[in-house]
């Protein structure tokens, strides 16, 4: 007897893979490397990125599935809204970025709740989502952490 699966090796793989890029930015930024800067600069977008990314997963749930309201497509559009409002302090000068690396690692944390509220997600990718959405949060924080280390100069994470 066979389970249906919606995940192919492949999805799940390069859902792993996609982990990557933070990891790499954490470790540049922890080994205090001459692109520690650039690193904490790529893993704030990477990490915004991908939950813009999410509120289109969102988005194409809820007019694949027949049923949505006008407050699933309201949800689908935040991740992107609360990115571009965490990067602003950044590019007038205020706190930088720690803080904001914070707070986008809690909301990718954070996301799969989202998931399933909607409920138009299948059971095998609601536990890929759990397992990518922490990965990622996770390393999004510990990176906001770090840098804030590194502005600090007392680096020890």
């Amino acid at each position: 007897m066979t389970s249906h699966t919606s995940l192919t090796p492949a999805s799940r793989w390069l859902g792993y893979a996609g982990l990557l890029p933070q990891i790499i930015c954490l470790g540049l930024t922890v080994t205090q490397s001459e692109y520690a800067f650039t690193a904490i600069a790529g893993g704030f977008a990477y990490a915004a990125a991908i939950f813009s990314f999410l509120g289109g997963v969102w988005w194409g749930q809820a007019i694949q599935s027949g049923r949505a309201g006008a407050g699933a497509y309201l949800v689908a559009v935040m991740p992107s809204l609360l990115a571009v409002a965490l990067f602003l302090p950044w590019s007038i000068g205020w706190e930088w970025p720690g803080p904001a690396l914070l707070y986008l690692g809690a909301l990718i944390a954070l996301s799969p709740t989202v998931d399933r509220a909607l409920g138009f997600a299948a059971p095998d990718f609601m536990r890929l989502r759990w397992h990518l959405s922490l990965g990622l949060g996770g390393l999004t924080i510990a990176l906001g952490i770090a840098s804030m280390n590194l502005m600090r100069g007392q680096f020890a994470v």
